[in-house]
């Protein structure tokens, strides 16, 4: 933005200036009113002063101009010239850089063949700079845009990842909150995210990560769901406590979590008076986890005591509970 500075004493003067003309020319009456060579010389002064306003105000306006062209040095660069500026920019991690110049990319040649890869390249750039929100917003504008596109399966990771760092920050590394007891919705979109990447393209380089990542959240999903029904628990809403935790052992039957489900569900049917369905809870449970320490000792939802995680008996294997 351009300043005028000390133009603005130059304009006061020069309309000072024309009001004195005015009033002596155009308003005092007498014989200079009607003298040619005094009228020709008020036009003269008149329109000197004039100039002597405006001149300034149209150079400062030109030169304004001149200046914001001379800023911005990609005016007439091409799209290869473009791109490759702004990967130099993401390789070095200038991503707020890269930003602009992807965004000019795809102004510019809206039709080209680098406009794609630019949509992709801000959506990860953004996801670099902390920018979630902005990313996931290019990310589902690139899925309307181009839902068959060949890089698809990237744009799912690419969410999925989004999301899925969305869960900690270096805020919760110190003081050690337990991020199981988080809102979930974000963990929730990034499991959509990686199972459909998962089930859509299997031999996608990015199924293996995602598949290993898909543990991780369910684990997590599932403690959250064990949080909540604990919390119901500790509440006395023994009821919806006992359906939250039947739902985490049909969801979620490879999570550690499933050990606390059960004894939620073996006390709380034993407090509704369902003796029999309580049995089955504390035999599914024993059959599972026979070294569980609710097996042992009394549900306490106020105390949260260590589980016996079973380590998983064959690799990808998303049902192994044994009922019987």
């Amino acid at each position: 933005m351009c300043v005028y500075g000390g133009l603005l004493k130059r304009r006061e003067v020069g309309l000072v200036l024309i009001d004195i003309i005015d009033r002596i020319v155009f308003s005092t009456p007498g014989p200079l009113m009607l003298a040619a060579v005094h009228q020709r010389f008020a036009r003269v002064l008149f329109l000197l002063a004039l100039l002597f306003v405006a001149m300034p105000m149209v150079l400062s306006l030109q030169g304004c101009g001149a200046n914001s062209l001379a800023r911005d040095e990609t005016l007439g660069w091409s799209a290869d010239k473009l791109y490759a500026e702004a990967k130099e920019e993401m390789s070095a991690g200038n991503w707020a850089a890269a930003i602009k110049l992807l965004e000019k990319l795809e102004s510019r040649y809206p039709f080209g063949r680098y406009a794609q890869q630019a949509q992709i390249d801000t959506a990860f750039a953004h996801w670099k700079e902390g920018e979630n929100a902005l990313a996931l917003a290019a990310i589902d504008r690139f899925t309307k845009l181009y839902p068959n596109h060949e890089r698809i399966d990237y744009i799912l990771y690419l969410k999925g990842l989004v999301n899925f760092n969305d869960r900690s920050n270096l805020f919760t590394r110190f003081t050690g909150e337990d991020l199981a007891e988080r809102d979930p919705k974000a963990a929730r979109e990034a499991f959509d995210s990686f199972k459909e990447l998962v089930a859509r393209f299997p031999n996608s380089p990015y199924a293996e990560d995602a598949s290993g990542r898909l543990t991780y959240l369910i684990n997590m999903l599932a403690s959250n769901d064990v949080h909540v029904a604990r919390f119901y628990y500790r509440r006395g809403a023994t009821l919806a406590a006992v359906n939250r935790a039947q739902a985490v052992v049909k969801q979620y039957q490879e999570a550690p979590a499933i050990e606390e489900a059960l004894a939620i569900m073996m006390n709380g049917y034993e407090q509704l008076g369902l003796s029999e369905l309580s049995a089955d809870a504390r035999r599914v449970l024993q059959k599972n986890f026979p070294a569980s320490v609710y097996l042992k000792s009394a549900y306490d939802p106020t105390v949260k005591k260590p589980v016996a995680v079973k380590p998983p008996a064959a690799p990808s294997a998303f049902s192994r509970l044994k009922f019987w």
